[in-house]
Formats: C-alpha cells, structure tokens, sequence
C-alpha cells in the first residue's frame, strides 16, 4: 500500500526552496479568514502580503473574472481591449496621472518606472543624468534591476555584479541625499512607508521636502506604492497623505486582490520617452486580470474599503499602543491605516509561531518588527481578538 505524501513533502522535493515556508497547507479562504488542510481557521492579518484588500475569495473579485472568462482571456498588447483601457481610465482619474503602463507585478513596474527615469532623462539631459537615488532598507524587487535599487546588503548578496547607477542614502535624511546630489543623478525612488524595511514612516514634512529638492534639481520623484498604495494607508493612495505631486507611482499587490498586476502610473510630459517598442510585456494588463482590478478598484472606491482602512486601523493602533504601555518588550508601535508594525526588544519569530499555533495569521519583517496588514474589510471585533491573542501570548513572556 501507498503511503500518503503530504503537499508539504512533496513541494520540498519538487519546489526550489527560495521560501523559508510557514508549515501549514492552506487550502480555502473567505473574507478575513483562511483555513488548512486539516481544517484549522485562522483570523489572517498578513492578506498575502497587502495583497488581498477584500479578503479571500471576494465575490466582487470572482463576479468579474467570470464574466470576463467568458468573453475574452488574453490577446497580444498590439491590440486595444475595454478592460484594459476602463482600468487605466480609472486610475488616472483618481490619481495624479496621465499615463500608466500595465506589467505583472510589482518588480516589473518598478523596472518601468527605472527604465522610463533613465530614458526620458537621457532624450533630455544626454547619456551622464543615469543615476536613482533609493533608500537604505528599502525594498523594490527581486529583478536585478530592482535588486540593484533595493538598499538592503542581505537582499543583494551573491548577486554581484549589480546594474550599475544606484546610489543608496539613509530614509528619511534630507541632509544626506542632498549630499548625493550631483550631476548624474536622474531620479529619487523612496516607499512612503517603507514596509519590508520595518514599516517605517518618515517624518511628516521629509516628503513634501524631498519634493521640493527634486523639483529644485529638476529630478524625478518615484514612489514605490506597491504595498503601501489601493486604499490600505487610508487614502487610495499613499503620496496623499503628504501633499505633493510624484512622477512616477509603481503599483501592484492590491491593485488585482491576488491576480497578477502591477501598473506604473506618469504624469503626461514622460510620455514621449516611452514611445512604440521601447518598453513592452506579454501578459500586462490582460483583459481578464484588468476586469479584476477595475472591480476592485471600483470596490475600494465606492463601498467604503478605504475609510475603513482608516477608522479600524486608527482603532488598530491605539489597541497595540495600550500593549505597548503594558508590555516592556515593546519598543514601538507605528504605522498608517492598516499598514502597522510592532518593534519589540526580542526577536519576533517566536510571536508569530504562538499566533499561528492560536489561529492568527501574522509576520515579522526585519527580525524584531511584527507587521499587520490585514484585508481592509476587517473589523474592530476582529482587532480584539488579535489583541487579546497578543496579550495573552505578551503576559506568558513577562513570567
């Protein structure tokens, strides 16, 4: 008789092991909720990683790729389709923008967005203005281009030799990316929060002030919004918060509630750079996953999603502060709508193994911070019971 190999078993035979994996086996998911093979719930606060704005399974989200199914999957970019053409409507009508190139994720769009910086500054400046300046801890992708960009040494090791021209300076020091600033510099690509970085929230002018420089130089503004953009800041998108106007916007994760899409969105004078053959991509902005995230973003947008954001992760976050006055082993608590981090004087791996054992899906970025960021459908009864998990789980490790 066959014995049974579970899934685990069989993905770490057939699976590189790029993952370091949780040791479960999720196999269904419903709004804020997903369960194992063994049928155990977990209350789910990591929502694929700000992915899943509408929690699992969203019927809004399964509506629309059904009926688009049924009509039309994919044809070649060479060719307009509605979905595809309604999405980017859509987005530019609620953002900044002007213009916006569909890709399948988040690296690819902010690949985009490099390419489109350093070619629009070439057609401009001539072929020494090549230079982006990112931030150290910050994260942008796994491509190489996006590796060379992320400014954290553990992202970018074995890979060498990096694409050459970015510069690296410390978040939130004007000071020091001033002192960067020279001739060849094209661009400053920063996140509005930094989020693999430790969710980490600049002061409230450093922004607005680094706006004003690269205006000052006449140099590009790319914000990674990937995590932090569709609704989970509180606003739809994160830049809003801070009172300037970017460039460049790179958006993915919640844009398809699961479906792979990632967007660059532009103000209208970068047009020209990116003219017929300088930049394409097979599956980018499929009709299919294009109809999945205009509900989505049409869902956001009129069922109150994002104003939820905000009241519950206000909400959120003066629950975790009160643990942080009861607790010693919490150094911090920050954040913005329901992109929140818990810092503590320990590591964090330990927690997010005694949440899970209890039913609660949480993470921990940077070793010592435990990141929140559930489906913005969540509630406040759903916080509680977090909370209380995390109390108990807290008063356990004083003893």
């Amino acid at each position: 008789m066959t014995s049974h190999v579970s899934t685990i078993e069989q993905a770490e035979e057939f699976i590189f092991p790029t993952y370091k994996r949780f040791p479960i086996t999720l196999v269904r998911g419903q709004g804020c909720y997903l369960w194992d093979e063994e049928g155990k719930r977990y209350l789910d606060f990591f929502a694929g990683i700000a992915v899943c704005s509408l929690g699992h399974s969203s019927p809004i989200l399964s509506k629309a790729l059904y009926e688009q199914s049924q009509k039309l999957v994919h044809v070649s970019n060479l060719f307009y389709t509605q979905p595809q053409t309604d999405l980017a409507r859509a987005l530019i009508e609620n953002s900044f923008a002007d213009r916006v190139f569909f890709c399948n994720s988040g690296a690819e769009a902010n690949e985009a967005a490099i390419k489109l910086a350093r070619r629009y500054s070439r057609q401009r400046f001539g072929a020494n203005r090549h230079v982006i300046i990112t931030m150290e801890n910050s994260f942008h992708g796994r491509t190489m281009a996006t590796l060379s960009a992320t400014g954290q040494e553990k992202i970018r090791a074995g890979y060498d030799p990096l694409l050459e021209g970015f510069r690296y300076v410390p978040f939130n020091d004007l000071r020091g990316l001033e002192s960067s600033l020279d001739s060849s510099v094209c661009a400053v690509m920063v996140e509005p929060i930094q989020g693999e970085g430790g969710v980490v929230v600049p002061d409230p002018e450093y922004l607005k002030k680094l706006s004003g420089i690269c205006r000052e130089h006449d140099i590009l503004l790319i914000l990674d919004e990937i995590q932090v953009g569709m609704g989970r800041t509180g606003k739809l998108f994160a830049y809003e918060h801070f009172g300037i106007i970017p460039d460049i916007v790179t958006l993915a994760k919640a844009l398809g509630n699961g479906m792979p899409i990632g967007a660059m969105l532009a103000r209208n004078g970068l047009k020209d750079a990116f003219g017929a053959g300088s930049h394409a991509t097979t599956f980018g902005g499929t009709p299919l996953v294009t109809a999945g995230a205009l509900a989505v973003l049409r869902s956001l947008l009129d069922d109150g999603w994002i104003e939820n954001a905000s009241l519950v992760g206000n909400y959120f976050k003066q629950r975790l502060v009160g643990l942080q006055q009861k607790y010693s082993i919490i150094k911090d608590v920050r954040g913005l709508g329901l992109i929140l981090g818990m810092e503590l004087n320990a590591e964090g791996a330990p927690i997010v193994a005694a949440c899970m054992e209890r039913g609660f899906l949480i993470n921990c970025v940077q070793e010592k911070v435990l990141r929140f960021v559930p489906p913005l459908i969540i509630g406040k009864e759903e916080i509680d019971s977090l909370i209380n998990c995390l109390d108990d789980i807290f008063e356990r490790e004083a003893k």
